[in-house]
C-alpha cells in the first residue's frame, strides 16, 4: 500500500526533475536530429530492436510542447513545431488504435497554444479515423491485434473521439466513444478495480468471450500499465462528458492502485505477479499519477480529492530521485529508468520508455501547476 509522507520541498525536487527532462530532450534532438525513439536498449535510444506496433511518435513532440508552454522558450516551441508536423498524414491512419495519444500530445497542444483552427480540424480528423475501429456487434473500438480484440489502452486514446464529437456536434462519433467507453468498463474492468488488458469477441454474434492479455502476467491478472490507461482513460472521459459512471469506474480503479501499489509509489508490471518475479514498471506509475492529479480535481468527494493529489505528488517524489530518475547514471540517454514496453518479447525492459517520459513531464506540469 502507498505510504503517504511529508512532501516539504516537493516543489523544488519536481523543478529540478523538469530541467533534467529538458536537458535530456535537448541532448537528445541534438544527437538524433528527426528521430522518434520508442524505448532504449541499455539506456540508449537508437538500436535495432523492434517496435512492434507504430504509437509512440507524438510523445517526443508532446514533451517539447509542454516545456515551451512552461518556459516560453521560442526554441522549444520551434522544435515542437518541427517534429509534430511529419505527423499530420498519419491522422488517416487506420493501423493502429493510438490515435489520440498522437493528437491530443502535440496539435492538439498546438491548437490550445495558438488557436490555429487548422490544427483543430486536424485533432478532429484523427477522431474521426479512430472512430472507423468501431464494431457494431459488441460495441467497442478494435485493437491492432485484430477485429476481434478490445484493448483498456483504448480507453486513454478514446477521449479524442469524445473530443472530436463535442467540436462538431457529430452525435454519432459520441455514440461511438460513450459505447466504446462503457463496454470497456463492463468487460474490461473488474468489480475490485483490477483491470484486464484484452477482451476478445465473438465477431459474427458480438458476444463477449473471455478476459486475454499480450502484455500481462495471466489472463486473470492486472497488469500495471494496463490499469494505469483505465484510470487516465475513465478520467479523461469524466472530464469531457460528466457521466458519473466515468467518474465511479475511474475512482474504483485508483482506489485498487493505493491498496496494492508499493509503499514507495512504483508499481510492479503486473500487480498480480509472483514476488520472486516482480520488476519495477515506472511509466505505470508514471502515466497513474498524471491520471490521479486530474482526477483529484474532478471527484466531487473533497476527501478522496486531497487523497489522490497526495498519493500523486508522492508518487512523483519517487520517480523523481534515482535510482528512477536517470540524473546520475552517466550516458544514459532516458529520463525515467526502470520503464518496461513489453516483457513477453523482451522489448524495454528495465529501459526508459518514451509514452514513460511523456507522462512523467505531463504529471510534473500538472504538479506545479500554472505557469
Amino acid at each position: 500500500m502507498l505510504e503517504l509522507t511529508s512532501l516539504e520541498g516537493s516543489r523544488e525536487v519536481y523543478g529540478r526533475a523538469l530541467d533534467f527532462a529538458q536537458q535530456q530532450v535537448r541532448a537528445l534532438v541534438e544527437r538524433d536530429p528527426g528521430f522518434y525513439p520508442m524505448y532504449t536498449e541499455q539506456g540508449r535510444w537508437r538500436h535495432g530492436k523492434a517496435a512492434w506496433t507504430h504509437w509512440c511518435d507524438g510523445f517526443l513532440p508532446g514533451m517539447m510542447w509542454i516545456f515551451a508552454k512552461r518556459t516560453r522558450d521560442a526554441e522549444w516551441s520551434r522544435l515542437a513545431e518541427e517534429y509534430t508536423t511529419p505527423l499530420e498524414h498519419r491522422k488517416l491512419d487506420r493501423n493502429v488504435h493510438d490515435l489520440g495519444f498522437i493528437f491530443l500530445s502535440t496539435h492538439h497542444r498546438w491548437y490550445r497554444l495558438t488557436g490555429r483552427e487548422e490544427l483543430n480540424d486536424i485533432v478532429i480528423q484523427a477522431g474521426r479515423t479512430l472512430a472507423l475501429r468501431f464494431k457494431k456487434k459488441g460495441e467497442y473500438l478494435s485493437s491492432f491485434m485484430g477485429p476481434e480484440s478490445i484493448f483498456i489502452d483504448i480507453m486513454a486514446n478514446v477521449g479524442i473521439i469524445f473530443y472530436a464529437a463535442i467540436q462538431t456536434g457529430d452525435r454519432g462519433l459520441m455514440d461511438v466513444a460513450m459505447k466504446h467507453s462503457l463496454t470497456s468498463r463492463r468487460v474490461l474492468v473488474r468489480g475490485d478495480g483490477s483491470s484486464s488488458h484484452e477482451g476478445i469477441y465473438n465477431l459474427e454474434t458480438g458476444e463477449f468471450l473471455r478476459q486475454s492479455t499480450q502484455q500481462g502476467w495471466r489472463s486473470d491478472s492486472c497488469w500495471a500499465r494496463g490499469l494505469a490507461w483505465a484510470i487516465y482513460g475513465f478520467t479523461s472521459a469524466y472530464k469531457l462528458v460528466r457521466d458519473e459512471r466515468f467518474l465511479q469506474t475511474a475512482e474504483l480503479c485508483s482506489d485498487y492502485f493505493l491498496e496494492h501499489v508499493p509503499a514507495n509509489g512504483v508499481t510492479p508490471m503486473d500487480f498480480d505477479a509472483p514476488v520472486a518475479e516482480r520488476r519495477d514498471e515506472t511509466s505505470a506509475a508514471a502515466i497513474t499519477a498524471a491520471a490521479l492529479l486530474r482526477l483529484a480535481k474532478l471527484t466531487p468527494d473533497r476527501a478522496k480529492g486531497m487523497l489522490y493529489d497526495q498519493a500523486a505528488r508522492r508518487v512523483l517524489l519517487t520517480l523523481c530521485q534515482p535510482p528512477y530518475l536517470a540524473s546520475e547514471t552517466p550516458d544514459w540517454e532516458g529520463i525515467l529508468k526502470e520503464g518496461i514496453y513489453h516483457l513477453n518479447l523482451n522489448l524495454g525492459v528495465a529501459e526508459s520508455v518514451m509514452w514513460g517520459e511523456y507522462f512523467f513531464v505531463e504529471a510534473l506540469d500538472r504538479a506545479l501547476g500554472p505557469v
